[in-house]
């Protein structure tokens, strides 16, 4: 949005049709083995009713790769080579989420040409950064698992502890090019937001960073949920990136 003024009940509709049924997906995803159709009918259903175009295709995207990911089928399981699967995740968070759901508030809600922004250039390359670092990190906890089953995941094969820094360094990296990113806009109360926002969630990452046990399962997976409050938050800055 690029004021106040495009804040209307049908722009909040439109948003919601968004949120739902991609909360709804995200549960069908994540939980593949754990629910009933009638969790990816709403889903699905939600977006053909919507009649948007970006957002039914990004539905649907998601429903293929979600399934491709987990489902335990010839040519499926994607999971279990490291490529594959951090290529889904990074497509679907990353690039998929941002650009199909700012072209569906763009042309279907507002009725706008679809041009591209600084908010959702600046979206998709950071979240790139993030959902890479999301999928590395997400196999450093369940390394033991992979070595059992055979799933080449990077942490099997260069160590948990040499991934871990690894991804502490993408982030950190990402979180850099976003100041710079703040630092540039004409804006001052922009600037300021950007600049401290992202100046603040990397030292505490730097911070918690610092007491790593990667040999403690415990400790890894509860940094791992860190990273994910992290990811949240960004979508909190991202919108003073103009």
């Amino acid at each position: 949005m690029r004021s106040l003024d495009d804040f209307t009940m049908k722009a909040l509709w439109g948003f919601l049709e968004a949120l739902s049924s991609a909360l709804c997906m995200n549960i069908y995803v994540v939980g593949l083995n754990q629910l009933y159709d009638i969790q990816i009918d709403k889903s699905i259903a939600i977006g053909i009713r919507s009649k948007s175009a970006p957002l039914l295709c990004a539905l649907f995207i998601s429903f293929f790769l979600g399934s491709a990911y987990s489902v335990d089928a010839p040519l499926l399981r994607w999971k279990r080579n490291a490529f594959l699967a951090a290529s889904c995740i990074l497509f679907v968070r990353a690039v998929l989420v941002q650009l199909a759901f700012f072209a569906h508030m763009q042309q279907h809600v507002l009725k706008r040409p679809l041009a591209p922004t600084k908010s959702v250039v600046f979206a998709t390359l950071f979240m790139c950064c993030f959902s890479s670092v999301i999928a590395l990190f997400k196999d450093i906890p369940d390394i033991d698992g992979d070595r059992h089953f055979g799933v080449e995941s990077l942490s099997v094969r260069l160590g948990p502890e040499r991934v871990y820094w690894l991804c502490i360094n993408i982030l950190l990296t990402a979180y850099g090019a976003a100041i710079l990113a703040g630092a540039s806009s004409t804006n001052l109360c922009q600037m300021i937001i950007t600049v401290f926002g992202h100046g603040l969630l990397a030292f505490a990452l730097w911070q918690r960073a610092q007491h790593c046990d990667v040999e403690n399962k415990a400790w890894i997976t509860s940094f791992y949920m860190f990273i994910w409050k992290l990811f949240y938050a960004e979508y909190f800055l991202i919108p003073f990136v103009q």
